[in-house]
């Protein structure tokens, strides 16, 4: 299928607003390829981010829970970090992996990539879908994390999707992709 043709927005003024370690937000004015103009654009500037489909090799889903504030709830979800400088998507999510379960090792593959919100990211989700393994250190979460470690079944995680459990759509969305083709 041949891709829709590239028309980008032209640049107009671009400043920051905030310049933090996790947040980072510019504003832009600019003008879309039709002359419109838009006073105001924000974009919201963050390292690449990756998540992992971690199955051991008895063939259980390595998930796991956390409390998310800006929703104010605790859900299951993959195991998800930040693309450090100098790593490569890939390294980043084993060491995720291995920080956030213990559980490392097994073969790997990207599986997909995603863009957490186009419109105004600018950054990228690298799922990797890693089978067979095992849990080799343990649990070393960063001070700021509170993170319990579940082992479940198939059947169980589809189920999860299937009554809107797993409410991350950069989790969820590989993961349906996952039940999708690796039948």
């Amino acid at each position: 299928m041949k891709r829709p043709e590239h028309r980008p927005f032209k640049v107009l003024t671009s400043e920051y607003l905030i310049q933090r370690p996790w947040c980072t937000i510019r504003r832009e004015r600019v003008e879309l390829p039709t002359g419109a103009i838009v006073p105001e654009w924000y974009i919201m500037e963050f390292p690449d981010w990756v998540n992992v489909i971690a199955i051991t090799r008895e063939g259980e889903f390595v998930m796991i829970s956390q409390y998310r504030h800006g929703i104010g709830l605790t859900r299951y979800e993959l195991v998800a970090g930040c693309c450090e400088q100098g790593e490569t998507p890939e390294q980043s999510a084993r060491r995720e992996l291995l920080e956030e379960t213990g559980y490392g090792g097994g073969e790997w593959r990207q599986f997909m990539v995603t863009s957490p919100n186009p419109t105004n990211h600018n950054n990228y989700t690298y799922t990797f879908l890693a089978l067979g393994v095992e849990h080799i250190d343990e649990q070393k979460t960063e001070s700021g994390e509170d993170i319990e470690v579940h082992l479940m079944s198939r059947d169980e995680v589809r189920e999860l999707l299937d009554n809107d459990e797993i409410i991350q759509c950069l989790h969820s969305a590989p993961l349906w992709r996952y039940f999708a083709l690796e039948k």
